[in-house]
């Protein structure tokens, strides 16, 4: 972080954050909890007009971090923004029809003998055991009976950790209260130009649609896909990745909540993509994110309001994106953030994840007014690193498949994929192994999830295990089974603990 002090004359005295939403408001509270001892003027523009994008969302546990750091209350938060628990995603109907398995925010046992117990399971496999790969999850446990606590059992073989479901529109409203006591100035309306400086093509200023010039020494372009100020003013460009995630649409609706009230999110696969279930307080968000090219956007209606599991609360609501990335996401004085920087389609819940690392990376890198290109040469190669690694992940879900019964599933059995993605599928199905980079957004049990729960199977088990007594295993295996089952039941029901603990405080 950089000091007023006379040998840093550049400081940074004014940002503006251009766009509202989940991802400015994000970036406006973190940015004014971090930058209030300098004094630092953030000020955010947003049109009521213009509105955003935000539906129910999911998340992933990095969201409670970033909530620790600004100081919320847990309970305050699920109150004012409708959250509920998630404690992973259940996939339906992935890698085959009929096939249901489970990404969940825990790990499948501590390693035995040094060895991944998966590599156990996939012995046992081989000698006839049918047991599931996720029934060795605990989070896939209690969600599948619809319970949750804080409390984890201290037996070695619960591991879990949980995330929310939220009101993306609530999220963005709480947060703007945080950055407002901080100090951050919101300013109603539309952006008309935006200027650069002539010597270095940096922005220098935004001009409202009322004629007021707002100056920034650093922006951040919070608008969504237009990108405002990355792409339309910047012209910085954009890598098109639909030819490897292919759905380009998303049509979304809320409806009544049921239930039972479930920790999870929901991910059906349909003939041209997969619907999205996430369970709020006050209803249910709904959604199915498809490829045009393979089904019309009536059509994607239809399919939706037929698989609601309560009365539809709106009309569908149409979103149409292109999967990518821009090709740089700090650009001179400009940072691009969430929508802006790029999209992935919300199948794992990394929209809010990737919005969450941009700010705190920003903040690790925090320029002064010369935005050093040593700095953002760096910050762009960490961010585009990242997205990479998310893209093969969420790529992971599409071409591990052995559907075909739809033009849109054997394309996705059949496409081209990336070399890096590539390379970690030959090395897990060589002998199990989860080719992990440096600072994965998934770690190896998601990827072991995805892997073993659509049937992608390794040639060969760690062979250091064949010196273990096969009977031993099968109990250990068993015992494992039986303290998650005796762990999950005993866990209040998730609706009964979440209206007790909204209520409490």
């Amino acid at each position: 972080m950089p000091f007023d002090t006379p040998e840093q004359p550049d400081r940074i005295g004014k940002i503006v954050i251009v766009g509202g939403g989940t991802a400015g408001w994000m970036s406006a509270a973190l940015l004014a909890h971090y930058l209030r001892p300098q004094n630092v003027a953030i000020t955010l523009i947003e049109s009521e007009e213009i509105g955003t994008v935000g539906v129910g969302e999911g998340t992933v546990p990095f969201v409670r971090v970033f909530n620790a750091r600004l100081g919320i209350d847990e309970r305050d938060f699920m109150r004012r923004t409708q959250a509920t628990f998630k404690l992973g995603i259940e996939f339906r109907d992935w890698g085959a029809p009929g096939n249901v398995h489970f990404n969940g925010f825990g790990d499948y046992g501590p390693p035995v003998g040094g060895i991944s117990p998966h590599h156990y399971w996939l012995k046992l496999r081989g000698l006839g055991d049918a047991t599931p790969f996720d029934a060795y999850s605990f989070p896939a446990a209690a969600a599948r009976l619809a319970r949750f606590s804080p409390q984890r059992p201290a037996d070695g073989a619960s591991f879990c950790d949980h995330a929310y479901h939220f009101d993306a529109g609530l999220y963005a409203r709480y947060l703007r209260g945080l950055a407002e006591q901080h100090g951050v100035v919101r300013r109603e309306g539309k952006v008309a130009q935006v200027q650069r400086r002539g010597a270095d093509g940096f922005l220098e200023a935004v001009t409202m649609e009322d004629g007021e010039r707002i100056e920034g020494d650093l922006f951040v372009d919070c608008s969504g896909f237009r990108g405002l100020l990355i792409e339309q003013t910047l012209q910085t460009g954009y890598e098109d990745w639909s030819r490897w995630l292919p759905c380009n649409r998303a049509v979304a609706v809320a409806c009544e909540r049921t239930e039972p009230l479930i920790p999870a999110t929901l991910s059906t696969a349909r003939g041209a993509g997969w619907q999205w279930r996430i369970p709020l307080q006050h209803r249910t968000g709904n959604g199915y994110v498809y490829c045009n090219e393979f089904v019309g956007d009536e059509e994607a209606a239809r399919t939706l309001l037929a698989h609601l599991d309560g009365k539809p609360l709106t009309e569908p609501r149409l979103i149409a994106f292109t999967t990518g990335r821009r090709r740089k996401f700090w650009n001179g004085n400009c940072v691009a953030i969430g929508l802006a920087a790029g999209f992935m389609e919300p199948l794992e819940a990394t929209s809010i994840l990737l919005i969450q690392t941009a700010i705190a990376r920003l903040i690790d890198f925090f320029p002064d007014k010369t935005c050093d290109p040593v700095m953002v040469e760096e910050y762009n190669a960490r961010t585009t690193r990242e997205y990479e690694r998310v893209r093969d992940f969420l790529i992971l879900h599409y071409c591990a498949t052995t559907r075909g019964d739809t033009p849109f599933w054997d394309y996705c059995r059949r496409m081209e994929i990336p070399p890096t993605l590539s390379a970690k599928i030959r090395l897990f199905k060589s002998r199990g192994l989860v080719g992990l980079g440096e600072g994965e957004s998934f770690t190896e049990p998601g990827w072991l999830a995805i892997f073993l729960g659509q049937e992608v199977l390794p040639a060969r088990y760690d062979p250091i295990i064949d010196g273990v007594d096969i009977a031993a295993v099968r109990r250990g295996m068993e015992q494992r089974r039986a303290a998650i089952r005796q762990a999950a039941e005993a866990m209040p029901l998730e609706s009964e603990f979440l209206a007790r603990y909204c209520r409490e405080g």
